[in-house]
């Protein structure tokens, strides 16, 4: 089966070119939809790639009964609405490098030219005017220059700056002393950078925290003659409060690439002489419009064909070096949470996740998501995936609690779930053994060995001589073959545990043979 892409926004032929290439994919190029036309086509195609022409509105989203991932070929994500998709299980990726030596040269293009004022001596020059006086810059020698964002950008802006032998103070909520020191800049607070900055550059996502960032109060804490440069998103700096720092002479000038409303042809900021502006072209190089599409497609190929992606947007990204030791235990996580939706009665309350062993060294939320994924979906069909799951779990009122212990319970890496109802609590632990793969080894309080695949058949009955003849004689009779089978028991005579692993999911009438047998106490059939 081929799955089909719409590209509803232009991207380069060499970008999409891993599209194109990928045996199993259809691209379809429709650069003109209106969002009616979109929304009526959406439910056709498996994945969607845009730039930020394409509005992916919770409208759109709705009607796309088939999307399993939406490419975003750049960083920002405002045009697409996250919530819904994650609503939808709609997995959302970006292409978080590929503009960033791009975007960062054009913050520093802005800089230099806001400093030198180099776009209005050219503008009088061509108005025939040779004016040397009005002109007159700064320099950024022994000027300091704070950054507000040490992401990407905002790091590489930063080493930019060190090279005209600026000053550097920066501000980011995951910015430690080690990594300010290896980066050769000091830190502080918001109010830290804007206190004694001569530049201000931010380089943060647009979100509730960010919006605004830089208003009246804030221009109110810097220092006279300061200027401002936004290459980021519109909408962190107060435009009104700009405009009115600038008339005030608060501030000395302003360079911004972006606007809370675009286009802003029209907008007020652009009459005053103080402000330079461009219009949004942080990564419009030839060699960025290349990689952020080529970066993007490569991810829809990879989630499409192996259900994994590198830069997930609604999704916290895992390196890859996490990755590749987390991944293993991805089929083992989602097996231990559909065992339990299968051997638990009543309704879900209460989940709980433990990680023991090696697996308390790395990031697991990964790992936390397949198992809850795991079990949901066998109520609510493949409706629910990574994406969604926990968000799912959350809407219907479940308690979701993961914890890690150092004891590694006699395997190198333990991974056991818990579940409580307001009837039961049940419980399942699994481990990867070397050269022999995943393995249940632990259902409630009986010790096992399970390979968590294919049709199992869970039978608790009294520990007594002959049970286990009765269960085989049972499925002789009614010509099922066992694969496997594996007996744990607490006490001699007490409860056992008996799973066996059969060629064939039982039927009800089977089911209801099998209770018949006297020291059978339950019966449960499952299918992973």
């Amino acid at each position: 089966m081929a799955f089909k892409v719409l590209i509803s926004d232009p991207l380069s032929e060499d970008g999409i070119q891993p599209l194109r290439e990928a045996d199993n994919i259809e691209v379809d190029v429709q650069t003109s939809l209106s969002a009616d036309e979109l929304a009526d086509k959406i439910g056709e195609y498996d994945a969607l790639l845009v730039r930020s022409q394409t509005k992916v509105t919770r409208d759109i989203i709705s009607q796309a009964t088939n999307l399993k991932i939406i490419g975003r070929a750049g960083v920002g994500v405002d045009n697409i609405d996250l919530s819904a998709a994650t609503e939808y299980g709609i997995i959302v990726v970006n292409a978080p490098d590929g503009n960033t030596n791009s975007a960062a040269e054009h913050t520093v293009a802005m800089l230099m030219s806001l400093a030198r004022k180099i776009p209005q001596a050219f503008l009088a020059l061509k108005n025939g005017k040779w004016d040397r006086k009005t002109h007159v810059g700064v320099e950024l020698k022994g000027k300091t220059l704070g950054v507000i964002g040490m992401g990407r950008i905002g790091a590489e802006v930063a080493a930019r700056a060190k090279g005209q032998r600026m000053n550097v103070i920066a501000y980011d909520p995951f910015l430690t002393k080690e990594r300010a020191d290896k980066l050769g800049v000091d830190f502080g607070s918001v109010e830290d950078v804007i206190k004694v900055a001569d530049f201000v550059t931010v380089h943060t996502p647009l979100i509730k925290d960010t919006k605004h960032l830089l208003n009246k109060a804030a221009f109110a804490k810097m220092k006279d003659g300061v200027r401002i440069i936004n290459c980021a998103r519109g909408g962190i700096i107060d435009e009104e409060a700009l405009y009115d720092a600038i008339k005030s002479g608060k501030v000395a000038g302003a360079a911004l690439d972006v606007f809370e409303e675009e286009p802003a042809t029209d907008h007020r900021l652009l009459e005053l002489p103080e402000v330079i502006a461009t219009p949004h072209l942080g990564a419009s190089t030839v060699e960025a419009q290349e990689n952020v599409a080529i970066d993007v497609s490569h991810d829809v190929v990879r989630y499409l064909t192996e259900g994994v992606a590198r830069n997930p947007v609604n999704l916290p990204s895992v390196p890859k070096e996490v990755m590749n030791k987390i991944e293993p235990y991805f089929h083992l996580s989602e097996k231990l949470g559909t065992f339990l939706t299968y051997f638990t009665t009543g309704v879900i309350e209460e989940i709980n996740i433990s990680y023991s062993g090696d697996l308390t060294e790395i990031e697991v939320a990964p790992l936390t998501r397949n198992t809850i994924k795991g079990l949901l979906k066998r109520h609510m069909g493949d409706h629910v995936n990574d994406v969604n799951a926990s968000y799912l779990a959350e809407k219907r009122g479940i308690q979701v609690n993961e914890n890690k212990s150092s004891t590694p319970k006699g395997f190198t890496n333990l991974l056991r779930v818990e579940v409580k109802t307001k009837e039961v609590t049940r419980s399942i632990a699994g481990t990867l053994l070397n050269g022999l793969g995943p393995r249940i080894v632990q259902v409630d309080a009986y010790s096992v060995d399970v390979v968590p695949e294919g049709n199992l058949v869970v039978i608790k009955h009294n520990d007594k001589p002959g049970v286990i003849g009765k269960v085989g004689s049972m499925f002789a009779e009614k010509n099922i073959n066992i694969a496997a089978m594996q007996v744990g028991r607490s006490d001699i005579g007490g409860e056992a545990i008996m799973i066996l692993t059969v060629d064939k999911y039982l039927e009800e009438e089977e089911i209801e043979a099998l209770k018949q047998i006297d020291e059978i106490e339950k019966l449960t059939a499952m299918e992973l």
